[in-house]
């Protein structure tokens, strides 16, 4: 039987192929059903995993992860869903599509499990939150929690918070990556050559969320100890307070989650005579 079937071989598919070897899972206990001729080349030369179709690759799989756009999710389900094994579990890591559409779309009794990952999983550095449907049993569960584990952290969340941690999580790489260019961008304009900026950004910000992780300690207590009174700190965080960034910081978190929610609604499947495998 495949340990592990995914339907998008994309970035996210990809960082999960990864992690199911970095556990122990063989490449010929793995399926992939990626359409791009150059992406499954790809697969192969790195992973050594070989790409199939979608029937050939979610028959007999004991996980099932459908990782394209959330636009697809249903044309997706209505080929594969009669094709699932009995006691498979199929997760979805597509953004705001929701546990209840997930299980209308499929079978009745089919176990499914919602993620969302961040892309950090493609070095092993992801955040994932999990929330379980309404068929999906604990020895389900813990496979889906093996299998994102070994691309970072999981945590199981309430549906309900799944917009508000897509929010967070899933699009704060995003974030993070426009924080850092723009001080990259800050630098150069004070006279540093770009690369010097670069190394200089990228690793005050990795060493800033690594104390965040050792340390435990608030952001408020980080950031007040490098804040001496009067000095250069005090200075730049005055002006982030002027411009109002942490306002501007939680709109932007409030338009990720509404455009969230409104992806939850996948377009319906085309007529079979119209529709191409994934």
């Amino acid at each position: 039987m495949t340990r592990l079937a995914v339907v998008g071989g994309g970035r996210m598919g990809e960082a999960l192929v990864a992690g199911a070897l970095r556990s122990g899972v063989s490449a010929s206990q793995l399926r992939v059903v990626e359409a791009s001729p150059d992406r499954a080349a790809f697969l192969l030369d790195r992973y050594g995993v070989s790409t199939t179709g979608l029937d050939e690759g979610v028959v007999r799989a004991e996980t099932v992860v459908v990782a394209v756009k959330p636009g697809d999710v249903a044309t997706v389900l209505a080929d594969a869903g009669p094709l699932l094994a009995e006691d498979a579990v199929l997760v979805s890591v597509a953004a705001g599509v929701t546990l209840s559409t997930l299980e209308a779309l499929l079978p009745g009794g089919t176990a499914v499990v919602r993620a969302m990952p961040n892309t950090p999983a493609l070095v092993g550095k992801g955040m994932t939150a999990l929330s379980l449907g309404t068929a999906a049993n604990g020895g389900q569960m813990r496979r889906v929690t093996e299998l994102f584990s070994a691309v970072g952290e999981v945590v199981e969340v309430p549906e309900a918070w799944m917009d508000a941690v897509t929010a967070v999580s899933g699009s704060g790489p995003a974030y993070l990556f426009y924080l850092v260019e723009a001080m990259v961008d800050g630098a150069v304009r004070l006279g540093l050559p770009r690369e010097v900026a670069r190394q200089l950004s990228v690793q005050t910000v990795r060493g800033a969320g690594e104390m965040l992780t050792v340390t435990g300690d608030h952001p408020v207590q980080l950031r007040e100890a490098v804040s001496s009174p009067g000095g250069t700190t005090v200075a730049a965080i005055g002006e982030l307070e002027e411009g109002a960034v942490r306002a501007h910081v939680a709109r932007a978190m409030a338009a990720a989650a509404r455009r969230s929610a409104e992806l939850g609604t996948p377009r319906a499947p085309a007529p079979d005579n119209d529709r191409g495998r994934s």
